[in-house]
């Protein structure tokens, strides 16, 4: 989820932990548990920082060792550990248990988004993604920021965060369901379909599809039972050619390759470079297809300049390729 609902779902945490005696009956305690949900809620996120370096990095990294397994048993005893430094009178195990949770709940909420968590390293490097919640739902966002204003006003923060909570479950279950709708649309549209992939919107009854069989790429959108083809394109292998096999070698091409299930590629050459386009064909906006990796190459195969990530005109992606040479 985005920043700003784990934020709201840090303090839900710190309400509904209002419900367990050791936190209601002890203000040290109570205290303690709300800073320790706060920064349990985001701090599988840190790993946000790599953005700082390149987008390669983030995205071969984001939600990767931070989202594990050892981290998610690791954050809480680091987070509860330096809490209780500073609060000594609070109770310690319900200090850990309240963060426990608050970090197990911001992975386990990543895995409904369709970019997903590698949530079971280390036994598994795949990534999880069961993409029937949006990166940012406002449903969500909006059922927690209620819970809150009620909170101000005198409302018991357990009962309201625990009804909330209730209403989410449900909510989770028909989003499903809607998703179930839609890939059955695509089956009847596409029966020879071998992969599908169908991503939340913000929209609620809208859905991104985009689909392959043995010889196209189907590219659509659903609307609550129903599926429109947008674009289709033939489904061309990636020769083994000296360009592209030089520009695979690139760290922003490669980043992009273990990241994208579903891209288109170009080879263009000019007067005295190439260029390597691949395009990742999940994210249609308006006709455009903004996630991409370029790479350009010298007629000596030299990578003279790369880059990966969300561009939204030409324009802006020549001063990307201009400011960032040698990023390959």
């Amino acid at each position: 989820m985005d920043t700003g609902t784990h934020v709201v779902m840090g303090f839900a945490l710190g309400g509904l932990a209002t419900l367990d005696p050791a936190v209601s009956e002890s203000t040290a305690t109570a205290s303690s548990v709300l800073i320790a949900t706060l920064v349990g809620s985001q701090i599988p996120d840190i790993d946000t920082v790599l953005k700082l370096r390149n987008n390669a990095v983030y995205i071969r990294n984001h939600r990767g060792i931070t989202h594990s397994i050892p981290a998610v048993l690791l954050w809480p005893l680091l987070i509860s550990g330096t809490i209780y430094f500073f609060y000594p009178e609070a109770n310690l195990l319900h200090l850990w248990i309240w963060t426990f949770i608050a970090v197990f709940l911001h992975v386990f909420v990543d895995i409904f988004n369709a970019y997903g968590t590698q949530a079971l390293r280390p036994f598994s490097s795949k990534w999880v993604a069961l993409g029937v919640i949006n990166t940012f739902d406002p449903i969500i966002f909006a059922l927690h920021v209620v819970g809150l204003f009620l909170w101000a006003f005198g409302y018991h923060p357990g009962y309201t965060f625990l009804t909330i909570y209730a209403i989410l479950v449900f909510y989770y279950i028909y989003r499903f369901i809607m998703k179930f709708r839609i890939r059955r649309a695509v089956e009847n549209i596409v029966p020879d379909a071998t992969d599908i992939i169908i991503a939340p919107t913000m929209k609620f009854n809208h859905w991104r599809v985009a689909v392959m069989n043995k010889h196209q790429f189907f590219v659509g959108r659903g609307h609550k039972h129903h599926v429109r083809i947008l674009d289709q394109f033939n489904r061309v292998p990636v020769p083994e050619t000296p360009v592209l096999e030089a520009a695979k070698k690139d760290k922003n091409l490669s980043a992009f390759l273990s990241f994208s299930p579903v891209y288109r590629w170009e080879c263009d050459e000019y007067d005295d470079f190439y260029e390597v386009r691949f395009i990742d064909l999940r994210y249609r906006s308006n006709g455009h297809y903004p996630f991409v990796a370029v790479v350009n190459l010298s007629k000596d195969l030299e990578i003279l300049s790369s880059y990966t990530g969300w561009i939204y005109s030409e324009e802006k992606l020549r001063k990307k390729l201009e400011f960032l040479p040698g990023e390959g």
